[in-house]
């Protein structure tokens, strides 16, 4: 089996950065994602994708991702179920292995050797565990 998600849409919100009881880093933010619109249908819709990062990734995104900033997001998605006033509910996040921002970059988002010479901005962390 294999669980992959590639995302690229605009954060909806600024992030929000916690730190767990064990002393973990995580980060959550919202994205949004336009929807391919058939001919017949003009009207503009998105879908809204949850995403949590870990450890030093959540770190990052906390730091240097805003409201508005496009971002490529590469995960696994993760379904979970919960009781809330005795009502069982569903709900779906991307966990996220790797985030890079598309944005181009402004002065003062990152430093310049972090920056490509492009002017796109890069800010990622591979091969991390994901979940404490």
């Amino acid at each position: 089996m294999y669980n992959k998600a590639f995302l690229i849409g605009r954060l909806v919100r600024d992030p929000d950065t916690r730190v767990t009881m064990s002393g973990v880093t995580l980060t959550r933010f919202t994205i949004a994602i336009d929807r391919f619109r058939s001919r017949d249908n003009q009207e503009n819709s998105a879908d809204f994708i949850r995403v949590i990062a870990w450890r030093r990734l959540g770190e990052i995104c906390g730091q240097y991702l805003k409201k508005g900033k496009l971002v490529a997001v590469e995960g696994r998605l993760q379904f979970d179920t919960y009781e809330k006033d005795g009502q069982e509910r569903e709900s779906s996040e991307v966990v996220a292995d790797n985030v890079q921002m598309l944005d181009r970059g402004q002065s003062g988002d990152l430093n310049q050797d972090e920056s490509q010479g492009d002017g796109y901005q890069s800010v990622s962390v591979a091969g991390q565990m994901m979940e404490p």
